[in-house]
């Protein structure tokens, strides 16, 4: 089964040097990067999720907002 959802974020910890850099995980379920999101909400910077082509209808969740609105539905 391939990964329908992605968690896209900065690490908090990226140390000393200022390289920009972004990690990315996959998930199968929407409840799956619900959860990731959740447990690095706090930790990390610059958090967005969203749906992996050709998954449709497209989901993009790009701002704190709609990360915010996201989370809360069940």
């Amino acid at each position: 089964m391939k990964p329908k959802w992605y968690i896209s974020f900065e690490p908090a910890n990226r140390g000393t040097n200022r390289i920009y850099r972004r990690e990315t995980k996959t998930f199968l379920t929407e409840a799956e990067a619900k959860a990731f999101a959740r447990m690095i909400l706090e930790c990390a910077l610059h958090i967005s999720a969203g749906t992996i082509n050709p998954v449709q209808p497209k989901r993009v969740i790009g701002s704190k907002r709609e990360l915010s609105e996201w989370l809360s539905r069940t």
